[in-house]
């Protein structure tokens, strides 16, 4: 199944109930005083996080929904029963867009709420306007609306690294090898329909659809998932040595990513060259010292192979210390 990283729905909170005109009965009075109870609050809705990344996909495209009505007043001063609050589960990484404002929310802990439409308030019963100078008051007021509105939701992954790079660049299966994600494999070009993740050790992975030129402006597969690699801390670009210009592979990459936010491309990265038991150890090592040049030396530039454990390790240490530093550099500021 399919990914599914964005919803519109319709919330709707639930009305308030109506106050009521209600009198007490006492003996030898025809009017005992005023008992109408106020009626209760409309239910709110609610927005919670959740670790299944999946969650959206249970949910329509323009689903309604809508919480419970509050309940009206009752006689011998009784208020009406407040509506039961409707709980809407999302992923964690979700972006509320609330689409007639404009005004957004992020949802980026498991548990985490958000109101996005509140409950109407309980209208008033007579009790309620009991004064010295109106000791039989016979108005009520009828419940308030609840909140309404329609809200774009957009999944933004959460994950340590992301893994970039041109179509068949070697991701998923680095993304399996690292973290057993079971991703499927093939040598065609767009493997990878839908982001996925992993954990290694303490690293949670996410390998990020295949970009190709002109992704930004809506090209391909890649376009759709861009915005996955705006909460990564780092970047895993990885760059195939079955390319014929490596060179070329990783700055269209890099364009793409620029092209779509500047500040993207600003995140630490780690240049992994991806199948280097497809060449010789030699052309692995001055492939790598060529991408050194290209990226004017910043950052780890790695040969790597699925096949090769002690390259595996290398990228591992890589990783652990590139996060590492990116603490260092958020605790200091």
């Amino acid at each position: 199944m399919a990914l599914v990283d964005e919803r519109t729905i319709h919330v709707a909170a639930g009305r308030g109930g109506d106050g009521v005109v209600r009198w007490r009965r006492e003996k030898y009075k025809e009017f005992g005083g005023p008992a109408g109870g106020d009626g209760g609050k409309g239910g709110d809705v609610i927005v919670r996080g959740v670790r299944d990344i999946s969650y959206l996909g249970k949910y329509q495209e323009g689903q309604q929904f809508r919480a419970e009505d509050g309940a009206s007043g009752r006689g011998a001063s009784q208020h009406g029963k407040n509506g039961k609050d409707l709980v809407i589960f999302v992923p964690v990484g979700s972006v509320l867009t609330h689409v007639e404002s404009g005004r957004t929310y992020e949802i980026v802990r498991e548990g985490e709420e958000v109101v996005v439409a509140r409950g109407g308030r309980g209208g008033f019963g007579n009790e309620h306007f009991k004064s010295a100078t109106n000791q039989a008051p016979k108005e009520a007021t009828r419940g308030g609306v609840g909140e309404r509105g329609t809200w774009h939701i957009e999944l933004r992954l959460i994950a340590d690294a992301g893994l970039v790079g041109l179509p068949n660049a070697g991701k998923t299966s680095l993304l399996n090898v690292l973290t057993n994600a079971r991703r499927k494999v093939g040598a065609y070009a767009f493997t990878t329909l839908e982001p996925a993740l992993g954990v290694h050790y303490d690293i949670v992975l996410a390998d990020i659809p295949g970009l190709i030129e002109g992704a930004a402006q809506g090209k391909g597969l890649g376009h759709a998932f861009l915005r996955h690699i705006a909460r990564t801390r780092v970047l895993v670009h990885c760059v195939s040595l079955e390319e014929e210009d490596p060179a070329r592979a990783y700055r269209t990459v890099r364009r793409e990513i620029a092209a779509y936010n500047p500040a993207l491309a600003a995140k630490r990265e780690i240049l992994v060259l991806t199948k280097s038991d497809t060449v010789t150890p030699e052309a692995a090592a001055e492939a790598a010292a060529r991408m050194r040049r290209v990226r004017a030396g910043e950052g780890p530039v790695l040969a790597v192979s699925i096949l090769d454990d002690d390259s595996l390790k290398e990228l591992s240490k890589a990783l652990h210390a590139v996060l590492k530093e990116e603490d260092s550099s958020a605790s200091m500021g």
